[in-house]
């Protein structure tokens, strides 16, 4: 599975499908997305997470399937700032891919069985909006997967400024032993 990272939360995975563009001017620092895809899909309803329009369709057949996992943006059953939705993705070679969205809880027992043991799990890290650095080593310690992407964090170019930078994650990964299966596109 080719994992393109454009930046926040938004990926491009085998030139078909985009998860989560951003709208032009949502995330500071971060330039107007343009790209094309077959499909798009988004976690939730926030301009950092659905510029449909910023992304070009163009013909065929997304040959992803793909699962929707109800999850909330929010430690509060979504009251501050509503749902977000899980995306389960699975290619033909049957790589199993996660897109956590804006998930600002731990997951209960059916999303952690949804997620488990995936290939791949792209989890916010960046805390004040989601789930932090420490949340997000838990879930990666319950979840098990092969690969852990972190997203929607600072960096010195680009992102909210009340977010944490990735460094925080990294820093606990290593400490809980998981920073193997760390990469940081």
């Amino acid at each position: 599975m080719k994992i393109e990272y454009l930046g926040h939360a938004c990926f491009r995975l085998d030139d078909q499908l985009v998860i989560d563009p951003y709208n032009d001017g949502s995330v500071p620092g971060l330039g107007n997305l343009r790209t094309s895809a077959v499909k798009v899909i988004c976690t939730h309803e926030h301009a950092d997470h659905s510029g449909r329009e910023c992304v070009e369709l163009v013909p065929g057949e997304c040959e992803f399937e793909i699962k929707e996992v109800a999850s909330f943006h929010d430690d509060q059953k979504g009251v501050l700032r509503g749902p977000n939705t899980i995306f389960v993705i699975t290619n033909e070679a049957r790589e199993k891919l996660v897109h956590l969205g804006d998930l600002g809880h731990f997951p209960d027992e059916e999303q952690l069985a949804a997620i488990q043991d995936a290939d791949y799990l792209l989890i916010p890290v960046g805390g004040y909006y989601t789930i932090d650095a420490e949340m997000a080593v838990k879930i990666c310690e319950a979840a098990n997967p092969k690969h852990i992407i972190p997203m929607h964090y600072r960096t010195s170019e680009s992102g909210y400024p009340e977010l944490a930078t990735v460094d925080e994650f990294v820093k606990l990964a290593e400490e809980k032993g998981i920073a193997k299966k760390v990469k940081v596109l």
